[in-house]
């Protein structure tokens, strides 16, 4: 499994169209194969920072997650909405279970 985590600063101005927008891609993302979790949520202690977790099955399902229509039509979008440079981590994950 591959796990995504990042933070990225938004716009104060922006913060409803980021909040749309993250909506949208995160249901589109969701929907395609090999997406477990493609979640957006703003930070407790910073209303202004978008933190991102994603899972992905498989290099193969990242990989066409990278070249959908939807990544393309996020990735104009997103230059108008940041208020900073985004911070974004990929995990390779062996296995996983509750927390005990």
């Amino acid at each position: 499994m591959i796990v995504i985590s990042g933070s990225i600063p938004i716009n104060p101005a922006m913060r409803e169209e980021a909040m749309k927008t993250a909506a949208w891609m995160s249901e589109q993302s969701e929907g395609e194969e090999g997406c477990n979790r493609y979640r957006f949520a703003f930070d407790v202690r910073d209303p202004n920072l978008m933190v991102l977790v994603e899972e992905w099955a498989s290099e193969e399902a990242l990989a066409a997650h990278f070249t959908s229509a939807h990544m393309a039509e996020f990735q104009k979008a997103i230059p108008g909405l940041v208020g900073g440079a985004p911070s974004i981590t990929r995990y390779e994950v062996s296995s996983s279970g509750p927390l005990r």
